[in-house]
Formats: C-alpha cells, structure tokens, sequence
C-alpha cells in the first residue's frame, strides 16, 4: 500500500505540508506563507468557503496540528501504517473503558493516556469518541480533582476539537464551564492546555461569542496572564487574541483590566500581548485605557526597535490610532524619535509594517490617512 500524509496536513492553496499552520476567521487552517500571499494580493475572503474576511484578517497558529506535523514527520511509512491499524481495533476498547462506570481509576487514566496518543495522529479515531458520545465521560475526568487525570483528559479534549465538526459539539457539551475552572484552580500545566483549547474552539465565530459571554471566562484568562508561568501567559494571551477578533469582546476584554496588564507583558517580550493590544485599540475603551497607561508609548517604541516583524506592525497600527485621537500622545511619539524609525522601515520586506509606518508619519506630520 503506498503512504500518503493526512490530507489534514497539506495546505489546501499550495497543497504542500503545512510548515506554520495558521487559522483564519472562517475556522479553516492554512500554510502561513501562502495565506499570507492570498491576503497581501487583495483578498479578502476564504480560498474555500469563500466567506468574507476582515480588512486585516487575524492570523492564529496552530500550535496543536503544527505539533501533530512535527510528531508525524519522525514516524516511518511502515511505522505509520501500522500504527493505523491498531488505532482503529484499540480504540473501541479505550473508549469503553472510559465511559464505564465499573472502571478503575487507574484502568480510566490508562485508556485517556492511550487515546490522546491515538487521536494525536488520527482524525478517525477523533471522530469515534465524538461519536460514541464519550465526551461526557471525559468532562468527568476534568471535574475529578485529578491532577493528572485532568491534564490527560484536557489534552484529549484539545485533540477532538482540530476536527472543524467537533467546536461547536464541544462547546455545547460543557467545555467552557469546565475549561473555566480549570483556568482558575487547575495546575500550571492544565491551565496552559485549558487556555489552548479555548483558542482551539475559538476560531469557530459562534465560540467566540459564546467564550467571550461566559461569566468569569475572560477574566480568568485576564488573570492567568497576570500571575501566570512563561507558557501560562504565552497561551493565555493567544486564547484572548483569538477572542477579540469578535468586536463585541473587545469591550469585555478592556472592562476585565487587561489594558494595564497587557502592557507590562509586552514590555517583558511577550509580543503576542502587543497583537493583543493592536485589537483593543480599535474599541473606544481600549483606546482611553492605553491612553493613561504611563509609559505606553515609551513600550510600544521599544517594540517598533526590537521586536519582530508582528509586534512592528501592531505598534505602528496602535500608535497610529491613538495619534489620530491624542494631540498630546502625538507630541510624546514624535519626542521619542518615531518619526525617524518609521523611515528606516520604509524599505521593510512585510507590506503591512510599510504601509503601518506611512500611515503614521503622515498623522505624526498632520496629514492623516486612513488606518
């Protein structure tokens, strides 16, 4: 039989394997590169379901199928083949063992151990817990105290939902409720995972309306950027991107304090914070909290030095909108030399951090476009 990678892991424009797999606002996952070109020629609607996208469409990795690519670039054909075939005859097993109530603590740990390995590989097996209705058995597991029982059972709740058809199920199964609790009580480790698969279901628009609505879910989330480790802020801050693509949680965001804590991540090299920031700033609140955030600008400058190209271009956008409501924040960019720094990325290859940089010399300089 020849081998074939998973169709799941070929960008559907290139057709090639997905080097830094990207989702865009209409759930479908993309190689980075060639979204990117689709976008920078002036489209601006998904290449398959050909839904409208926005004027500057979010990009949210894939941290959990570029992890599966990764994994199954080190498993052999003959390997990979035969790995298959005992996915499918053990998972029936596994799955029973889950759901019966008769299993013992350490038989249920086992069986969530071996199908977070098994649905790591296999969109099929994904599909049969969804289907067997196993889901419920595996919220049991995250409400159980375990520590370890509940990490194995969030990460086989992070693989069912890289299946497009398994967002929407998920959520209304009760995810979030527990997802929540987690964000707020869990360990380090399930925290970071319980923050990665809100940004997983996240990319569903309906989940996003959903998450941002749930009491106490943004705010944990807040917190966890606040208190938590390098990987605990890391993902947090990624699952809040991922909700403020929703404008209406823009607002939720702001009102939990974020503004404040967003800047001090960002100043400590956290850049996603800044790709943050660049999405509440397009909300009145957002704006007039950064605007008495002290040292803000003085951040963002420093970004605009040292950062990578992202965390430049989010600067640019940010600064730009606050300029184009603050006379007062237009005189301190100017003190702090951006004028300057914008003509030395004049020549930048992103066409984004160009046109940013332009757009803002011309409201620094008192002749406004449009941003």
């Amino acid at each position: 039989m020849a081998f074939e990678l998973p169709n799941d892991f070929r960008c559907p424009i290139s057709l090639e394997i997905m080097s830094d797999p990207v989702i865009i606002q209409s759930g479908h996952t993309f190689d980075r590169v060639s979204i990117q070109k689709w976008i920078d020629s002036g489209n601006r609607t998904c290449p398959i379901s050909k839904l409208p996208l926005s004027e500057t469409p979010s990009l949210i990795p894939n941290h959990a199928l570029r992890s599966l690519i990764s994994n199954f670039a080190h498993v052999s054909p003959k390997q990979e083949h035969h790995s298959h075939s005992q996915s499918q005859s053990q998972s029936h097993s596994l799955i029973s063992t889950l759901v019966s109530r008769s299993s013992s603590h350490e038989s249920r740990l086992e069986s969530l151990t071996r199908l977070v390995r098994l649905t790591k590989r296999d969109s099929s097996v994904r599909r049969k817990v969804t289907e067997s209705g196993a889901v419920r058995a595996v919220l049991d597991c995250v409400d159980s105290g375990d520590r370890v029982l509940q990490e194995k059972s969030l990460s086989l709740l992070l693989n069912l939902s890289l299946e497009d058809d398994n967002k929407v199920g998920l959520v209304a199964d009760g995810v979030v409720r527990r997802v929540v609790a987690v964000l707020r009580v869990g360990s380090p480790d399930c925290k970071a995972v319980a923050a990665t698969l809100l940004t997983s279901l996240a990319v569903v628009e309906v989940n996003k309306a959903t998450i941002g609505s749930y009491p106490d879910a943004i705010s944990a989330l807040v917190s966890l950027l606040r208190h938590g480790n390098d990987r605990e802020r890391k993902e947090s801050a990624t699952a809040l991107y991922a909700l403020c693509s929703f404008p209406d949680n823009r607002k939720r965001v702001v009102d939990c304090g974020s503004v404040g804590i967003l800047v001090e991540a960002a100043d400590s090299g956290l850049e996603r914070a800044v790709e943050v920031l660049g999405l509440l700033v397009k909300c009145r609140g957002g704006r007039e909290e950064m605007s008495r955030v002290s040292g803000f600008v003085e951040v963002l400058v420093n970004v605009l030095r040292n950062g990578g190209l992202k965390g430049i271009q989010y600067s640019l956008f940010i600064l730009n909108c606050l300029c184009c409501c603050s006379r007062e924040i237009v005189d301190e960019v100017k003190r702090e030399g951006v004028v300057e720094i914008c003509f030395g990325l004049e020549d930048n290859e992103s066409e984004k951090v160009r046109r940013n940089a332009t757009n803002l010399v011309h409201t620094l300089l008192g002749n406004p476009m449009e941003a």
